[in-house]
């Protein structure tokens, strides 16, 4: 077994559960997929170390609510610079448990680390409200009040940002909570919980808990009258099964689901600016993101253009792993990512897509996929009804605007959409157009702490980030005074 020994001491392998780094009832191998050699041995919980994480977070729930905002900010505004302090170990870890491009993963601790900051910056401004009321017999009174204990479920593509944009509103709010992290990718998580501890949060505010099938723990939990919230990232298939539980007992849910993005390319683009942010939107973290493009709508009059050099871009990214920073694309997280972008990539050739470039997964060891092209692709193939994650490229030409909205809200999913034009006009009017959360004008990357990240239709429901994200950890309390 390789363990890794170079990080913080050897990384965190046990569950946190109130001020203590406590065993499991089993063990769970982290393996980097980049090499398919085991890094670490992380303990599992079962249902009674999942009730004790429920009690610790219960018990610290009152003293935390009651602390004062410049503390809990200031908690947060040292873990933020804790991260930055330690932003080249936590990024190697990174790489190790989940195969990121140095470049990736080194972007995901700063990413992840702003949380931290906006957090810490949005705790000291919890606002209420007072006003008389119309008829003037009263004051309307309204008080922002923690949600309570929060179970947060995080994904295995972004395992150190997605468990800080989650913990740190709710920290901020007021809120303790409880982090049940990818069995891929625990690692990155316990040291952000690690981090916690050492900037001051104070036993009981921060626990995490692995498992191996996390159904049962999570149910566990879900059942448990002192949670108050659920935070989910992951696919809507789970989301769904989640939130028909959540329904049970009524719990505040957030849900950040799977997307289907399309990128949209317009005749009057700049196609070199184009081909740019396609690359960046499509093949940050290798496509494994639920922001990556999925579907490349290129007008007919540019989509010859815009095929070649996108083409041209991907064959010249290199593959291998992300330990060496001269690799641009790591490996998909498992060998069963593998295997269905082989499928989708097989059943586009069959309806006669051209493969451009790529279209195969190089020898092992590794689960890599090469960056991959493909051309002609029919208006209805089946692999633009499915969320690739992975780095291929499917391109389909349109002659209207019209016909490109139609096919951009062809989709259960409306989480982000990309639009490149050189008229204004027409990038708002098909950005407020189009069906999702966000829209990206002009450019390949979106993502910010400082605004609302989510979707509509089944990509979620909920916001992450911003004010709006704080808003999800706290209840409104009107006093009739």
């Amino acid at each position: 077994m390789t363990v890794v020994t170079e990080l913080f001491e050897g990384p965190r392998t046990q569950l946190r559960i109130g001020g203590d780094w406590t065993a499991g009832d089993g063990e769970l191998d982290v393996i980097d997929p980049a090499t398919e050699q085991v890094l670490a041995a992380v303990s599992t919980a079962g249902v009674e170390q999942a009730r004790l994480a429920v009690d610790a977070a219960a018990e610290a729930a009152p003293g935390w609510a009651a602390t004062a905002p410049r503390r809990r900010s200031d908690i947060l505004r040292r873990a933020y610079d804790l991260m930055l302090e330690r932003e080249e170990q936590l990024a190697e870890l990174i790489i190790l448990e989940n195969g990121k491009s140095y470049a990736d993963a080194i972007g995901e601790v700063r990413y992840g680390a702003e949380f931290f900051r906006w957090f810490s910056e949005e705790a000291v401004r919890i606002m209420g409200e007072i006003r008389t009321a119309p008829r003037g017999d009263k004051r309307i009174v309204v008080l922002p009040e923690p949600v309570g204990v929060s179970l947060m479920v995080t994904p295995w593509n972004f395992p150190s940002a997605m468990a800080t944009r989650k913990i740190a509103p709710a920290l901020a709010a007021g809120c303790t909570t409880i982090l049940k992290p990818a069995s891929d990718t625990p690692l990155s998580a316990l040291a952000v919980a690690d981090i916690l501890a050492e900037a001051g949060a104070p036993p009981g505010t921060v626990n995490v808990v692995m498992a191996k099938g996390s159904s049962g723990v999570v149910d566990v939990m879900l059942e448990d009258p002192r949670v108050r919230k659920l935070s989910f990232t992951g696919s809507t298939e789970v989301g769904r099964i989640l939130m028909e539980k959540a329904g049970r007992r009524i719990l505040r849910t957030s849900m950040e689901l799977g997307g289907n993005a399309p990128f949209v390319v317009f005749d009057d683009a700049d196609i070199e600016a184009a081909v740019q942010g396609a690359v960046v939107a499509k093949m940050r973290v290798a496509g494994e993101t639920c922001v990556a493009a999925n579907r490349f709508y290129v007008q007919s009059g540019v989509a010859r253009q815009f095929t070649d050099r996108l083409t041209e871009a991907m064959a010249g990214l290199r593959v291998g792993p992300g330990i060496d920073r001269s690799n641009d694309v790591g490996p998909m997280i498992n060998t069963a990512a593998v295997e269905k972008i082989e499928r989708l990539v097989s059943g586009a050739v069959d309806d006669q897509a051209t493969v451009c470039t790529g279209g195969a997964a190089p020898d092992g060891p590794g689960y890599f996929y090469q960056p991959t092209v493909l051309s002609e692709v029919a208006p209805d193939a089946a692999i633009l009804g499915h969320e690739i994650f992975g780095p291929v490229a499917p391109v389909v030409s349109f002659d209207s605007e019209e016909e490109a909205i139609e096919a951009a809200n062809n989709t259960i999913h409306g989480l982000i959409s990309y639009v490149y034009t050189g008229d204004m006009n027409r990038a708002f009017r098909v950005g407020e157009a189009i069906e999702s959360g966000m829209v990206a004008l002009n450019r390949g990357i979106i993502s910010d702490e400082a605004a609302p990240f989510g979707g509509v239709k089944e990509s979620g429901v909920g916001r992450e980030g911003s004010h709006h994200g704080m808003e999800e950890f706290l209840e409104l309390k009107y006093l009739a005074w």
